[in-house]
């Protein structure tokens, strides 16, 4: 098993000069905050996320709000809930959008069309992004019926590469 900390012993160096011990990083200590910082780097972080709740409309196409988009690897993720059902019927539909070697690209969940309060859906894409292009998310959602359907909606981007 790995350990998440090193044992205090290797934090500081021990050695005792004119009675005060020296409080110097070790050399293994040194490599070791090396390689956490690798890890750390290494590793996906969400850029932008967003949320909505009760939503009684579509979302037209909405940027994710990140200041400067760097070409590689992203992870586009949703996760979405009726929590109102309509009378009659709906219908619910997620898009993730980016720009991948100059060409616009979409991709969309599969309709949501289950009209009840137990409805959900997740998508997650992975999504090669050129630099400095907007990377967006929009819903479709129709209703039917006296009692119109509400949704909830999480989406997260994250740079995984």
């Amino acid at each position: 098993m790995e350990q998440l900390a090193p044992t205090p012993a290797i934090v500081v160096e021990q050695n005792v000069t004119n009675g005060r011990i020296s409080g110097r990083i070790t050399l293994l200590m040194r490599y070791w905050l090396l390689s956490l910082s690798d890890r750390i780097n290494a590793t996906a972080h969400v850029l932008a996320s967003a949320k909505a709740s009760t939503q009684a409309a579509s979302i037209s196409t909405t940027s994710f709000p990140i200041l400067s988009v760097s070409p590689g690897l992203y992870r586009l993720s949703m996760s979405a809930r009726i929590s109102r059902a309509a009378t009659t019927s709906s219908s619910l539909i997620v898009t993730f959008g980016w720009t991948s070697g100059g060409v616009s690209c979409t991709t969309a969940s599969p309709a949501m069309t289950g009209n009840t309060t137990a409805t959900v859906s997740s998508l997650t894409v992975l999504a090669r992004v050129d630099e400095a292009t907007a990377i967006t998310y929009a819903t479709t959602r129709a209703t039917a019926g006296g009692t119109t359907m509400q949704y909830s909606l999480d989406v997260s981007c994250e740079q995984v590469a």
